[in-house]
């Protein structure tokens, strides 16, 4: 006989609306600080961190309305949750990243090719400080926030937010070199080298929402987790195989195949999964556990060769 038990865990995570409008309210701070700093001065590097902010502003109302989506109790039509909702989030904020690191390039270049002089310096880049602080403080928050709720969307945007903080010290760092030199290529110079910055953590946020899309299976740290409990129960009465993990935001999934003597009862079978299941969720909390019973004996239960019909 077999048995499956399919065990699926709503979307209980508190409410993550007002992170996202937190991230809203800084992006809009920091786009009239940032924006203020290059009228006053002429810096392009200052305005490369001011477009940087509205791509900020864009990510954070992408993120408000995908973790709103990503809430949302598994229905009829979507049984697993809408979990991977997030992922759609964290990729355009990376797209978004690069593209606002090639304007900024763009900038760069123009402006290294046809140097021009800095004004209100001192003034610039008191508020630029400002706006980097704002950046700083509501990154922490949501970095804190993403760990704790297991959310690649607040992830990403801290991760951005955190992008824009480096990116501000290196162009208030290029005004204030200018501004005691005088030498007026090290603006642009180190606007291009905040444009390469800002690509790769694009990069590497897209990166990590196509594996979200394309199931890839959980981190090795949960697989440990996983196999520690299955080593636990592993005995000359009791195997396992065919173990499948997948994410979809902040939930994690995982099938597999458990092989018991044949000649058990189903309660015995029913009671050793129940058992398991509970063990599994206990080491992975939220995780969703999906178990199939199969006779130790039978030949064909370990056959575990293509992968497509799990």
């Amino acid at each position: 006989m077999t048995q499956g038990s399919l065990l699926t865990v709503g979307t209980d995570r508190p409410h993550l609306n007002k992170y996202a409008w937190l991230a809203i309210a800084a992006a809009l701070a920091t786009i009239l600080l940032k924006t203020g700093a290059w009228w006053v001065t002429g810096s392009v590097g200052l305005l490369s961190d001011a477009l940087e902010s509205i791509v900020n502003l864009a990510g954070a109302m992408m993120a408000l309305a995908m973790l709103t989506l990503a809430a949302r109790p598994p229905d009829e039509t979507h049984t697993y949750g809408h979990g991977k909702a997030e992922y759609f989030s964290s990729g355009l904020e990376g797209g978004l990243i690069v593209v606002a690191a090639l304007a900024i390039g763009w900038a760069a270049i123009e402006r290294l090719l046809q140097p021009q002089p800095l004004e209100q310096v001192g003034a610039g880049l008191a508020v630029a400080v400002v706006a980097s602080l704002i950046n700083l403080g509501v990154s922490l928050i949501l970095r804190k926030a993403a760990r704790q709720h297991d959310s690649i969307t607040l992830a990403a945007s801290a991760s951005h937010l955190m992008t824009d903080v480096w990116t501000s010290v290196g162009v208030v760092a290029g005004v204030a070199l200018v501004g005691v030199t005088g030498w007026l290529w090290l603006d642009p110079l180190l606007a291009l080298g905040v444009a390469v910055n800002i690509i790769v953590t694009g990069y590497l946020i897209m990166r990590d929402s196509a594996h979200g899309l394309m199931d890839r299976s959980l981190p090795d740290e949960a697989l440990q987790r996983i196999e520690a409990v299955l080593t636990s129960y592993r005995s000359e009465q009791v195997e396992f195989h065919a173990l499948r993990t997948r994410a979809a935001g902040a939930r994690r999934f995982a099938s597999l195949h458990v092989l018991v003597p044949g000649a058990w009862t189903v309660q015995q079978g029913h009671d050793l999964l129940e058992r398991i299941e509970a063990d599994l969720r206990l080491a992975l909390p939220g995780l969703s556990v999906l178990t199939h019973l199969e006779p130790l004996e039978d030949p064909a239960a370990r056959d575990d060769h293509d992968i497509s019909l799990y």
